[in-house]
């Protein structure tokens, strides 16, 4: 089996978080259809989602916020030619975070939701903080 290098995992990584983002997105579409969507008025609809809709949403904008630190953590480490297998692990634990943040946030599990979100903070700041090194 070929083995992917680090600058190539990172960028894959990418691509894997991007998907990660519309994934509570597609719960709150779910919910949408549940109330009946209108397509002439799709945010005005948030009021009449179900409770795991509203907190899919919410996931899913922190999702963005969270993206945007993430895909700028792996530039910088593209650029710096600072990423390893360490930078790969990293990469990993944040995917997996934040999936489990998605997840934890639509169950309404907010004791784990917030730890969740806390690590892939920290997997994001490794990699800044690796990239300055």
């Amino acid at each position: 089996m070929e083995t992917i290098s680090p600058p190539k995992f990172l960028l894959l990584s990418v691509a894997i978080a991007a998907l990660l983002v519309y994934l509570p997105y597609m719960v709150t579409a779910y919910g949408r259809f549940q109330v009946g969507y209108d397509p002439s008025a799709p945010r005005s609809q948030f009021d009449k989602l179900p409770d795991y809709a509203k907190r899919a949403t919410w996931a899913h904008q922190n999702s963005w916020e969270v993206f945007i630190l993430y895909v700028a953590a792996v530039m910088m480490l593209c650029v710096s030619g600072r990423s390893s297998e360490t930078t790969d692990l990293t990469a990993v634990v944040f995917l997996v975070s934040r999936f489990l943040f998605s997840i934890f946030y639509i169950l309404d599990l907010p004791y784990l939701r917030s730890p969740a979100w806390l690590v892939s903070i920290i997997c994001t700041a490794v990699l800044m903080s690796t990239s300055l090194r």
